[in-house]
């Protein structure tokens, strides 16, 4: 079809030929006079012509049902998502599968309780909002639906009933972070003026460096080496190595690999390790027993002497990395202060020489708890036997890198010293030490460092904040939430302070780890579920003999004809190792993140809170200031009548003190309820001078 002509066009452009003769023009300055010049200007706007452009109807229904296919593609696609992210999270989630875990069945039921909770109460919330209640509460007097009713109620039980217990509550745990904070302030200071005064234990004697001869070793104290053990495939050999490496006589030193495995394979490997190194001479090799041994000389009180533990796989990933700042101010701040002022402080289990003498005064080794190296570390205390703590020398181990291998280890490390302080505690009472040392064992030993530290992380920033949040009228200051508790993550960091950049993440897995913590305390103290079990912690082997002796080299240079012996006795055994490997890569199966409900559920009590956050946000009047409202209203249409009658009728200054009902009964914190009271108070004064004064 031919197209048809646009009249509206035409007649546009005759216009304009008309009106502007000179809109086509030759250019007489041109040198060429046979080109024609078009001059094109701007159309006026005045002129132009509108052309309304309708749509069918055909056509707008083409057009809704392609936006109905769209929004029903992307609801499909929402929809499909969100159910693989439920499987997903449903096949990853952890199963009860570990003592801690199933222990902890009662406080996951707890913490599931306060989830229910805090997911009606965030839809009440939601429902008063959209009302328009948190602007205008209901009175139950006034009421007329039922939700209006129910929400009316609400607030006054929330206010007379359940914001008072749980105020007070709060009230305690702040008191107990502000004490348990200042002992950390206190530590620090110790520290700051151990580095100041440059104060470390000094020994009588040293030992020359070197390969000791074989008829000169009077001077050199026997020495017995436990390596103890449980199904440790992959460090049981730089375990075994490490030891028998030590830069000491071989007629003086006796070593006991103590094996506890139960597995078959794990067994053989290790006593082909043992008959290994039955066939070896000892090397020169690094110099742990000769920094440590000259302390006992002329010391006849000591019992332990403790190094510190560094760390191989510090930077491995985020989890070791937070790790060590925790061990860094437990080694850094917590011993070395604890060892210079009082010489006692938890044994560390591995990485320190003991006195014979002394393991043999305070009753040796017990299993009676899961932490007994701590335990025989308190006997010993009150025997009357000192400790000393040397940070300058080192012992490498290995992190945990996985969170339930770290989550198993922590319930040991926190329900084991509940389980010593209730078998400890008449001991302690009846011991013959002075009085500071038993103050310090029961108050700071146990309580504050070992029970008060997880009850308040739990307690005061997993519910009672949340709970908070739900309830307006129980307050939490900002400096509890916000300013001490980073104050607090700063110090804890300081000695680690490559870790700065991860004081967000630190402080965030804190609280998450605080429900492990609080788990293994309650365990511990209360003997619930599996708390006795010893679960050995998982490693991965990061470590190998020459891993430990580089190592050492970077601390001392003097070593240096270790390396290529070390690196040939790594070779050893690898016929055993071999075998184990077949057979471990076989039944290897992808690794794959997963979840953990309790903390999964703690999540979502969070997020429910701050959703309610954002409501509060938007404004609300809790009860008081709704009270304190009326009141104002009234007092102000009373006072207007006055001023404007000029009487002085009933005004007194128990008048003006009667304003204030809202503030007095109800803690009314609401700046436009002040305001009102000042203004008040401003204008009574000016009218009738002389009745009121200003407070």
């Amino acid at each position: 079809m031919s197209r048809e002509p646009n009249y509206e066009f035409q007649e546009w452009w005759n216009k304009q030929r008309e009106k502007n003769h000179d809109f086509f023009t030759n250019d007489s300055n041109n040198a060429n006079k046979g080109f024609l010049t078009v001059e094109i200007r701007s159309l006026n706007p005045d002129l132009t012509t509108e052309k309304d452009r309708s749509r069918s109807a055909r056509q707008l229904s083409w057009i809704c049902l392609l936006r109905f296919q769209q929004l029903a593609n992307s609801l499909a696609w929402i929809t499909n998502s969100f159910l693989l992210l439920l499987r997903t999270a449903n096949r990853r989630i952890s199963a009860a599968d570990s003592p801690c875990d199933s222990s902890a069945s009662r406080l996951y039921r707890i913490i599931k309780f306060f989830l229910v909770l805090v997911v009606l109460l965030l839809c009440v919330e939601l429902v008063a909002y959209f009302k328009g209640w948190h602007f205008s509460p209901p009175s139950a007097a006034s009421a007329e639906a039922a939700v209006e009713l129910f929400y009316a109620l609400w607030l006054e039980i929330r206010a007379d009933y359940l914001a008072p217990p749980l105020q007070s509550l709060a009230n305690v745990c702040i008191v107990l972070f502000l004490i348990q904070s200042m002992d950390r302030v206190l530590l620090m200071l110790g520290c700051l003026w151990i580095k100041i005064r440059r104060i470390k234990p000094t020994a009588s004697m040293e030992y020359p460096m070197g390969r000791v001869e074989t008829g000169n070793v009077d001077d050199y104290p026997m020495v017995l080496v436990q390596i103890p053990m449980c199904n440790e495939k992959e460090v049981y050999q730089q375990s075994i190595a490490a030891v028998c490496i030590l830069d000491w006589p071989k007629e003086r030193m006796l070593v006991q690999v103590l094996d506890d495995s139960d597995e078959l394979d794990a067994q053989n490997l290790i006593q082909a390790e043992v008959q290994k190194w039955h066939q070896k001479d000892f090397q020169p090799a690094p110099d742990f027993l000769k920094k440590t041994i000259p302390h006992f000389k002329g010391n006849d009180d000591l019992a332990l002497v403790q190094a510190r533990w560094a760390f191989v796989n510090k930077d491995e990933n985020l989890l070791t990395r937070l790790q060590n700042i925790n061990l860094s101010f437990h080694f850094e701040v917590e011993q070395q202060v604890n060892g210079v002022f009082i010489n006692f402080f938890g044994f560390n289990g591995t990485a320190g020489v003991w006195r014979i003498k002394a393991l043999e005064d305070c009753g040796g080794w017990l299993e009676r708890t899961t932490v007994e190296d701590m335990d025989i570390a308190v006997r010993a205390h009150l025997c009357g036997w000192k400790f000393v703590y040397l940070n300058d020398v080192k012992c490498y181990c290995e992190l945990p890198e996985s969170y339930e291998a770290y989550k198993k280890q922590q319930y040991r490390w926190h329900s084991g010293p509940m389980q010593l302080f209730r078998l400890c505690f008449l001991d302690i009472l009846h011991s013959k030490v002075n009085k500071a040392k038993k103050a310090n064992l029961i108050f700071l030993f146990f309580l504050l460092r070992k029970l008060i530290l997880p009850f308040y992380s739990f307690t005061l920033f997993c519910i009672i904040l949340p709970l908070t949040i739900f309830l307006p009228e129980a307050e939490l200051p900002a400096w509890v939430v916000c300013y001490v508790p980073g104050i607090m993550s700063v110090l804890n960091i300081l000695p680690a302070p490559r870790s700065f950049p991860f004081i967000v993440p630190y402080l965030l897995f804190e609280n998450t780890m605080s429900v492990t913590k609080f788990n293994a305390m309650i365990s511990g103290l209360f003997r619930l579920g599996n708390s006795y079990e010893w679960i050995v912690t998982k490693k991965l082997g990061r470590s190998s003999e020459a891993d430990l002796v580089a190592f050492e080299n970077e601390s001392d240079s003097s070593v240096t004809e270790t390396t290529s012996f070390l690196r040939s006795s790594s070779d050893s055994g690898l016929e055993e190792l071999s075998k184990l490997e077949v057979t471990s890569r076989r039944s290897v199966k992808t690794k794959r993140n997963r979840l953990y409900r309790m903390e999964l559920t703690l999540a979502f009590i969070l997020l429910s809170a701050a959703g309610r956050s954002l409501l509060s946000a938007q404004g609300e009047l809790t009860v008081g200031h709704y009270r304190c409202h009326l009141e104002s209203e009234l007092q102000v249409t009373l006072t207007q009548h006055l001023l404007t009658n000029n009487s002085n009728f009933g005004v007194t200054g128990s008048g003006l003190k009667q304003f204030s009902i809202g503030h007095s009964l109800y803690g009314c914190q609401n700046a436009n309820c002040e305001a009102t009271c000042h203004w008040l108070k401003y204008k009574v004064c000016t009218k009738q001078k002389g009745i009121f004064e200003e407070d």
